[in-house]
């Protein structure tokens, strides 16, 4: 690839990963409700969920996906519910005594869950396919291996971004886990903003290519 085409992506890509999105305000939620190493979990498995969308998107499977008002309807409405369903399981937690961090097992669900929420997201599919290909240079070989690459670098970028999204909302949980009653509300909350998240997406239209 040529220089310009690498400096104009990589300008391009750390302005959209600082752009706050659903994938920041999934992980802050998470990292309010359960603590920072959930967090983390949540941000690796959203990570891998978007190289999901990179290596569909570079095979050609997001464009059938997109291109299928049916099976863009199934996977966004799969995703939908079970973002919404993560938010209910959150809100009703609030109930429950709420350790500094999550556990073991908590971490494992987390990395499970943000790998499910994001690949079964096809907006992101959508944003790959629309963003990737305005830096591919068409003189070079193996456009595959184009796709991957940028795709990677902008995988790597927003969850560096995830990443000081959960410092920062680790440092307001540890601030406030010695109120209760301020954390059972901060749990509620973040439940119903998980579940907005879902309805969000619901409401997604799938794009349409002139």
């Amino acid at each position: 690839m040529s220089e310009t085409n690498i400096w104009l992506f990589l300008a391009a890509a750390v302005v959209i990963a600082a752009v706050p999105g659903p994938g920041i305000f999934y992980v802050a939620a998470r990292t309010l409700s359960e603590g920072r190493a959930s967090g983390f979990a949540s941000t690796a498995g959203t990570a891998l969920g978007g190289l999901v969308h990179v290596v569909a998107g570079s095979l050609g499977i997001s464009a059938i996906l997109l291109a299928s008002a049916e099976l863009f309807a199934i996977v966004k409405f799969v995703g939908a519910l079970y973002l919404v369903w993560l938010g209910i399981r959150t809100f009703r937690s609030a109930g429950r005594a709420l350790p500094l961090e999550s556990e073991a097992v908590g971490d494992k669900r987390a990395f499970r869950d943000g790998v499910l929420v994001e690949a079964l997201n096809p907006k992101t599919a959508a944003f790959f396919l629309a963003f990737i290909p305005q830096f591919l240079d068409p003189a070079a070989s193996n456009p595959t291996l184009q796709f991957i690459m940028l795709g990677a670098i902008s995988v790597a970028l927003n969850t560096l971004a995830d990443v000081v999204v959960v410092l920062m909302a680790s440092a307001t949980r540890r601030h406030l886990i010695g109120r209760p009653h301020l954390m059972r509300r901060l749990t509620q909350g973040s439940g119903v903003f998980i579940a907005g998240l879902g309805l969000s997406l619901a409401l997604a239209r799938r794009p349409v290519h002139s």
